[in-house]
């Protein structure tokens, strides 16, 4: 047991990145619209992020190099290395920025649906308590610049997530035979393809393929652990798919017909199952927000490291003044009062939006022998990787169909 816990890394941080306020929510808003006619979904997603992040996760081992690293000393074209550098920085480090608005408020929500309102005013500006709170216990995880710190506490965040999640979904009794309906039959009901494309977007999250790479070499240097690096990958994004799942299942009792935040799960619940569920929730709720406030600007401390080759120290200057930036803007984001709803839909369906892109470049690198070796893709991890680098690239232009009304399909 001692060495089955020495070896679990990388995964729960993955799990941790990916099931945040964002995650919580559009659950929350699939299990009210669509009770679990949208679980298969998630499913989908599981196995799409288990086969994306599996492949980062042996190029950050081999190489011992993030994605963002791999990009700017792999690609040999001027124009073309530039040109994925702006794109890649544009998406993730600034993408980033809205997340981490979303992120903290989300935490924010978990906190005020147990102790009520908090402000501080700062000048003209009235800075929400609760989002100071998180940014600061954030911003110590992240200064302390000890990996194994950081990883122990984001361990023990997701076990609290996720037993809070998983009880809360326990706790409707749920129909076991059409649960595994929309778990394995795929539905599209009217009204529901955005949503598909942000369950999707909220689960296979762009940052973590750039997230894994780095983390996996910060755990392991040697390439015999491979095989730890996987147990570790297919057992936290199992989980981690099934805390989400669990969101679902239990927003399908919510009895309140309009849900404005991801709290409303826990106030629509309430007439079931009193107060105990409120309580639970908001733990949950927290932990998602915590968890995610702090791996989104790790993630693009990450990204800006690989790509303008920076020390990817923890305790580098540069380094932490990329996430300090993101930390700091995310917490002027979610004291804005702008909606935290909509900066979280808004993030996710941009997530589905970007996928395909990143995707294309992951099987590009993990396809280059002088790279990878014998450890590059085999023909099995190409073709589940190009079926889902289509299935992205289709509902990405599904998405752009339906918000701009392109008729591109």
């Amino acid at each position: 047991m001692k060495k089955f816990f020495k070896n679990i890394g990388p995964g729960p941080l993955v799990a941790a990145a990916f099931i945040g306020p964002g995650t919580v929510t559009v659950c929350t808003l699939s299990g009210v619209q669509f009770g679990y006619a949208l679980l298969w979904a998630m499913v989908l997603s599981i196995f799409a992020t288990i086969v994306l992040q599996e492949m980062t996760a042996r190029l950050g081992l081999v190489t011992q190099r993030g994605l963002s690293n791999v990009i700017r000393q792999e690609i040999k074209s001027p124009f073309l290395k530039f040109s994925a550098i702006i794109l890649v920085i544009s998406a993730i480090v600034i993408g980033n920025a809205a997340y981490e608005g979303g992120n903290i408020s989300g935490g924010v929500l978990g906190l005020e649906t147990l102790f009520g309102a908090s402000t501080i005013p700062f000048g003209s500006f009235q800075l929400n308590g609760y989002s100071f709170l998180i940014g600061i216990s954030a911003f110590i995880l992240l200064y302390i610049g000890n990996y194994k710190v950081l990883e122990r506490a984001l361990v023990m965040l997701v076990i609290l997530m996720s037993l809070a999640f998983l009880t809360t979904a326990a706790l409707t009794k749920p129909n076991l035979s059409e649960l595994f309906k929309g778990a394995f039959v795929p539905q599209f009901p009217s009204g529901s393809t955005l949503l598909i494309i942000a369950l999707i977007g909220t689960t296979v999250v762009p940052y973590n393929l750039f997230l894994h790479a780095s983390l996996v070499k910060e755990k392991w240097q040697d390439v015999k652990d491979l095989k730890h690096a996987r147990a570790d990958t297919f057992l936290a994004v199992i989980l981690g798919g099934l805390v989400s799942m669990s969101i679902i299942v239990a927003a399908t009792s919510i009895q309140i017909d309009t849900i404005r935040n991801a709290a409303d799960l826990a106030l629509g619940l309430e007439p079931l199952f009193g107060s105990f569920s409120k309580y639970f929730l908001a733990m949950g709720l927290f932990a998602a927000g915590i968890t995610s406030a702090i791996t989104a600007p790790l993630a693009a401390a990450y990204v800006a490291a690989g790509c303008f080759g920076w020390n990817s120290n923890l305790k580098s200057l540069k380094f932490r003044s990329v996430w300090i930036l993101i930390l700091v803007m995310g917490v002027v984001i979610s004291s804005s009062g702008l909606k935290p709803i909509e900066i979280i839909k808004f993030a996710q369906v941009a997530n589905g939006f970007l996928l395909p892109i990143i995707t294309g470049f992951l099987l590009w690198a993990m396809n280059r022998a002088q790279l990878l070796g014998k450890h590059r893709n085999t023909i099995l991890n190409n073709v589940f990787g190009g079926v889902i680098f289509v299935i992205s690239l289709l509902l990405a232009l599904t998405a752009l169909n339906k918000v701009f009304d392109l008729n591109l399909l």
